[in-house]
């Protein structure tokens, strides 16, 4: 068996895969690859698997699978896992910090005073205590979240179309009824052909004036344009997001140029812990693999 490793995962990883057989990072012998791994470089369209002949079982180090061609590699009866679990730990603190950083002015408050500013006057914080957070899905991240903010006095409510109760949130019926009651609103969704621009300008709308957005799910479930609107109107008063529409983004993507917004290049599954997990969970499928399970 060949194993190729096409993205960044823990450099432990190559030794626990050597007992299946060989394991590379050369992508030019993707031709060859019995099992590909991949995270969220790599994007396997249907021209990427047909290249792949030998090609088996597709891993992805991470929740979704949408730079997978899913319908194409069940035509050709090729397994497709992914490691849910392993990123809600980094993956929910990172989007908690994005949270306390916003109403906190921590980067402003930081590149003022490298600047020589002493603007303790200018900087009003408000608290996350007794606000109402809206969680968009309400799956292994959300969870975590949800709990995180339990910890700070939050009063944490979510909406899933597929989930009808939780027990670390209020769960509402609608995604219009969410948004209305949210002071900050975190989404964590896939990216379907029903979630792209799930946050548009319709949608805001409905939002309460000067709410926070934190999104660490995908880029391309917010409409950039109308966010881009919502953020100059003061409608929206900060758009904090690790996720954009490519690593790296398009030089023209309209939150690049918009006011109010909190950016970090897509880090939220990078922590050393996480690539552990990752692995620990890439092991485990190609052990069950190999296994006949």
């Amino acid at each position: 068996m060949l194993i190729l490793i096409s993205d960044a995962f823990d450099p432990s990883l190559a030794g626990n895969l050597a007992k299946f057989g060989e394991v590379t990072d050369d992508k030019g012998r993707l031709s060859e690859a019995d099992v590909v791994l991949i995270r969220s470089k790599t994007k396997a369209t249907k021209e990427y698997i047909n290249e792949a002949k030998n090609l088996k079982m597709i891993i992805r180090g991470g929740v979704g699978t949408d730079n997978i061609d899913k319908p194409h590699c069940a035509e050709k009866g090729i397994i497709v896992h992914n490691t849910p679990k392993a990123p809600a730990i980094a993956v929910a603190e990172l989007a908690f910090a994005l949270m306390l950083a916003v109403p906190n002015h921590i980067v402003k408050a930081h590149t003022t005073m490298a600047g020589g500013e002493w603007a303790k006057k200018q900087l009003k914080r408000t608290e996350l205590n007794g606000k109402t957070l809206g969680l968009v899905g309400i799956g292994n991240i959300a969870q975590a979240v949800a709990t995180r903010a339990t910890a700070f006095g939050m009063t944490v409510k979510a909406y899933d179309k597929y989930v009808a109760e939780s027990d670390k949130a209020e769960m509402v019926g609608t995604l219009d009824e969410l948004v209305a009651q949210a002071d900050y609103l975190s989404l964590h969704l896939p990216l379907t052909d029903e979630t792209r621009d799930l946050l548009n300008a319709e949608m805001i709308s409905k939002m309460k004036d000067g709410a926070v957005v934190v999104n660490t799910g995908r880029g391309l479930t917010v409409d950039a344009d109308a966010m881009k609107a919502a953020l100059e109107s003061g409608k929206i008063s900060a758009y904090a997001t690790d996720v954009w529409n490519s690593d790296p983004p398009s030089e023209d993507y309209p939150i690049l140029s918009a006011p109010n917004v909190l950016m970090a290049p897509h880090l939220g599954a990078s922590s050393k812990e996480n690539l552990m997990r990752i692995g620990e969970e890439v092991v485990a499928h190609i052990d069950a693999f190999v296994g006949g399970k």
